[in-house]
């Protein structure tokens, strides 16, 4: 039984997996106040339970949300002695749709957009991540269903193809090929940081 976190985005939710089974579920959409949020969801989810191991969403996404779930999954892991893994909020929102090729593409900052295309069986990723201006992301993104919460930007910045509204879900690791659930519980921000070092 694998305990996922995924509070990278606007949404805030916890899942009891086993294999391709979901035990349990939170899912809430909170916007901002995942630290307040997050551990009760956690406790009222488990229910005096223990998981073997934790998987936790490392991003792209909010930089907030994204080290609130990882100091989440990390603290319980070290009390539990088990281990932690990551996964992306791309990747889960492409497993999620169940297309042969999709692309998905989250809100970043400064009006940009992250984005990555997926495909294959395993689902596999079919090019690098990026944090994109929409014009620039509707050029370089190719598949005709785009999901995530900045796929209809994308998708009226290119003038075709099909977007869904969505953010990621942690029962959706679950659906997510080994190689997509087993990357370095780390973050991934997707864009340089806006802080540079004085000369």
């Amino acid at each position: 039984m694998l305990l996922a976190i995924d509070s990278a985005t606007a949404a805030c939710s916890a899942a009891l997996i086993d294999g391709a089974r979901i035990l349990g579920e939170r899912n809430e959409r909170v916007g901002r106040g995942h630290a307040e949020r997050l551990l009760p969801m956690i406790a009222e989810l488990l229910d005096g339970r223990r998981p073997d191991g934790i998987l936790v969403d490392c991003g792209p996404g909010s930089f907030t949300g994204v080290r609130v779930g990882l100091a989440a999954a990390h603290g319980l892991a070290i009390g539990w002695g088990i281990p932690v893994a990551g996964f992306s909020s791309l990747a889960a929102l492409a497993a999620a749709c169940g297309a042969a090729q999709v692309a998905a593409a989250l809100e970043g900052g400064h009006g940009e957009l992250f984005v990555q295309s997926f495909g294959g069986d395993p689902l596999a990723p079919l090019d690098a991540l990026r944090s994109l201006a929409p014009e620039a992301a509707a050029a370089a993104i190719e598949a005709p269903l785009v999901v995530g919460s900045g796929a209809e930007a994308l998708v009226v910045a290119r003038g075709f193809g099909e977007w869904r509204e969505d953010l990621p879900r942690a029962a959706d690791a679950r659906l997510l090929p080994q190689s997509l659930r087993s990357l370095a519980a780390r973050p991934i921000y997707g864009r340089a940081p806006d802080a540079r070092t004085m000369a």
